[in-house]
């Protein structure tokens, strides 16, 4: 067992097998993905995972996983809101698996239950609530936004029914529920929507500015209609920091209109909370403070192995709804001589104690530390969209206001065609994945028709340097070209119709 006074004892050896197997499988690798197509690795992972018996199974399965691995502390691996996490936080998370705290209850967590709590004060501290404040250690956003419309949904929906929601289930009849939300918002607000009962159709996408921004006067006019129809406004959803390009919702007005029409306001800052770390980028994040309810995820901007999802209330009475009471953890009786449960704060049961390695962390480098981490990648991003300005065959789509920003490649052959564009774009990505030699985002655009596939890159190593990222930029733009050549080679062109002729 990896506990008590002889798992360290235990666990030495092992440990000591796991890291040189992780330097093996990473050299193995010799990039910031395995090159080959996603058939031939897969029937390699088969294969090894056949193969693995007995005692050698733990380091030929992590040689095989670190192999097998997109490495965000790779330069080149810029895809994603997937962060490689600090030495001190994996040590950290280390400990926590090997004595496997559960949060659900005291006696399975007595020291830990106390640091998530005195954690959660110094992140409401941080987000800007005050001591009535309350939360939880989530898995992520998706779950911090299902608990926020939760939330929402018993306070509102309760108050306007006069009846308890989280007992009786939303009313068949009545006004219709609405939450509103940018159309560039995260796609776990619909799920949340359709989880609670509301239905996906109740989530109302808002229309965004030209930096993909949620329109506050946009947000007013749907407010206003949902009035006029006699529809209930539950919730206004804000976005600090987007996934495709880490905008900012104007989360000051957002919060004035919200609480104009009764709706609660949540912001999912899962990826944006981590300006909070900077006193630069902290102000981007003015009326914070003003929101009901917040998202952070520590595992993007916080260098935290996943998960280390945050929930916070501004005022925790507004948590009762999911109050529980389990006799087999957390007996009034014990509540009262002094044994403290979190079982009513989160809407899980068994829980780690992932507050542990964010704490560690929190406490190695301390704010301003983490903060130079966060100015760094920033300074990495801005270096990156410079780079991609002064490129002949790339186009900058969004300027960054985090970690992240969008651009494409623009063929040299023939005229502008949108939809030969989107898929030499398409393609080109797949090529660098294919090769193993980088590994770079996608997404596309809100609206319809061609011409709105763009790549994207997520900087969150703080250790790249703007050469990395003019090292990537010059290998998407070779990708590109060698796309366009193979085009040639294979005959194909297209019209002006953007349909592709032999």
């Amino acid at each position: 067992m990896s506990g008590s006074t002889a798992g360290p004892e235990a666990l030495e050896p092992l440990v000591r097998a796991v890291l040189a197997a992780l330097a093996d499988g990473a050299a193995r690798r010799g990039g910031p993905v395995p090159a080959g197509p996603p058939d031939a690795l897969a029937e390699h992972v088969a294969g090894e995972y056949a193969a693995a018996r007995g005692e050698g199974a733990l380091s030929r399965l992590t040689s095989l996983l670190a192999y097998g691995s997109a490495d965000p502390a790779d330069p080149l691996c810029a895809a994603h809101l997937h962060c490689p996490p600090l030495a001190v936080a994996v040590a950290a998370d280390l400990a926590v698996s090997a004595l496997n705290p559960s949060q659900d209850s005291w006696d399975q967590a007595p020291a830990a239950t106390t640091l998530e709590t005195l954690l959660l004060g110094e992140m409401a501290e941080l987000v800007g609530y005050d001591e009535r404040a309350a939360g939880v250690l989530t898995s992520g956003g998706t779950e911090s936004n299902l608990m926020g419309l939760m939330l929402a949904r018993d306070r509102v929906v309760g108050r306007a029914s006069g009846r308890q929601v989280e007992l009786a289930g939303v009313p068949r009849r009545g006004p219709r529920l609405r939450v509103f939300t940018s159309a560039a918002a995260h796609f776990s607000v619909q799920r949340a929507a359709a989880l609670l009962g509301l239905g996906e159709d109740a989530v109302v996408p808002v229309a965004v500015d030209r930096d993909l921004r949620m329109d506050p006067d946009a947000l007013a006019e749907a407010l206003d209609r949902c009035a006029d129809d006699g529809g209930l406004p539950v919730a206004v959803v804000a976005t600090a920091g987007t996934t495709d390009t880490g905008v900012i919702d104007p989360l000051r007005a957002c919060a004035e209109l919200a609480a104009e029409h009764g709706a609660w306001l949540h912001v999912d800052a899962a990826y944006g909370g981590g300006a909070l770390l900077s006193d630069r980028l902290a102000p981007l994040l003015d009326g914070l403070a003003l929101a009901d309810s917040v998202s952070l995820d520590w595992h993007k901007l916080g260098w935290q192995p996943v998960a280390a999802g945050v929930f916070l209330v501004r005022r925790a009475e507004t948590y009762a709804s999911l109050a529980r009471r389990a006799v087999y953890l957390n007996p009034p009786d014990d509540e009262e001589a002094g044994y403290p449960s979190l079982l009513g704060l989160s809407l899980r049961t068994t829980r780690r104690a992932d507050a542990f390695s964010i704490a560690v962390t929190l406490r190695t480098l301390g704010r301003e530390g983490l903060g130079r981490l966060v100015d760094a990648c920033h300074d990495l991003a801005r270096a990156g969209a410079e780079a991609v300005r002064s490129h002949p065959r790339l186009e900058l789509c969004s300027e960054p206001e985090l970690t992240a920003f969008l651009f494409r490649y623009l063929p040299a052959r023939g005229p502008y065609d949108p939809v030969r564009t989107d898929r030499i774009n398409a393609a080109l990505r797949r090529g660098l994945l294919r090769e193993g030699r980088a590994v770079v985002g996608r997404t596309e655009l809100p609206g319809t028709g061609p011409g709105r596939v763009r790549l994207k890159l997520t900087l969150l190593n703080p250790h790249a340097t703007p050469a990395d990222v003019e090292r990537l930029l010059h290998a998407v733009a070779e990708a590109g070209r060698a796309e366009e050549a193979a085009e040639e080679a294979a005959g194909r062109h297209t019209g002006e119709t953007g349909e592709e002729t032999p």
